[in-house]
C-alpha cells in the first residue's frame, strides 16, 4: 500500500476502511486511492505539500496553509482519515477533532485567543479589520462562558460545538 504503483488487497481496504472509522464504503476507499495515486506524482506513496497545492480548489482554499501543516507527507491511510472529518458519515466528535487541529496550530493540545484570531484573520481577510475580528471573538467567547485569556481544550471545543448541526460535508466520487 505504500507504493502508490502497487493494487489495493482486499486486507488493505478493509484496514483502511477500519482505520477511518468505517466512514467510507470499500468502493470509495478505491476511488479515494485513485486519486491519491493521482496526486502522489513522485510515485513515493506520500502526498507533499506541494502536490496537495496543485488542487486548484485546496490552493485557493483561505485555510490552506494550515491544513498543510496537518496534510504535508501523509501516506493513503492517513489521507484517507484525514478526509473521513469531512464524509456525512464521520460523527461529530470527529469532525469537532478536525476543527481542533487547525485551530492548534502548534499542536500543544490548547487553543489561545490568538490561534483562533489567526483563523479567523485566513478566513476573513481584509474584508473586516482586525479590531472587528478581535470584537467578534470575544463576544463569541463570552457567549460561550469563555474570555481571551481562555486557553481551550478539545473538551471545550466538544462542549461548545457538540450541539450544533455542523455540516462539513465533501461526496466522495465513485467511478
Amino acid at each position: 500500500m505504500g507504493n502508490t504503483s502497487s493494487m489495493l488487497t482486499q486486507y488493505d481496504i478493509e484496514e483502511v476502511q477500519e482505520h477511518c472509522n468505517n466512514t467510507f464504503s470499500q468502493q470509495e476507499i478505491v476511488s479515494l486511492y485513485q486519486r491519491f495515486c493521482q496526486l502522489d506524482r513522485s510515485g513515493g506513496g506520500f502526498i507533499s505539500a506541494d502536490e496537495f497545492l496543485s488542487v486548484p480548489e485546496f490552493a485557493v482554499n483561505p485555510l490552506s496553509q494550515r491544513l498543510l501543516k496537518i496534510l504535508d507527507g501523509l501516506n493513503f491511510k492517513e489521507f484517507v482519515l484525514f478526509l473521513s472529518a469531512f464524509s456525512s458519515r464521520a460523527s461529530l466528535q470527529q469532525k469537532i477533532e478536525f476543527i481542533f487541529k487547525v485551530y492548534d496550530s502548534d499542536g500543544n493540545g490548547k487553543v489561545a485567543f490568538s490561534d483562533m484570531l489567526d483563523v479567523l484573520r485566513d478566513l476573513t481577510g481584509q474584508f473586516i479589520s482586525e479590531q472587528q475580528r478581535e470584537q467578534v471573538l470575544t463576544h463569541v467567547l463570552e457567549e460561550s462562558g469563555y474570555t481571551r485569556d481562555s486557553l481551550l481544550s478539545i473538551s471545550d471545543f466538544v462542549k461548545t460545538l457538540g450541539n450544533s448541526d455542523l455540516k462539513m460535508e465533501v461526496e466522495v466520487p465513485v467511478d
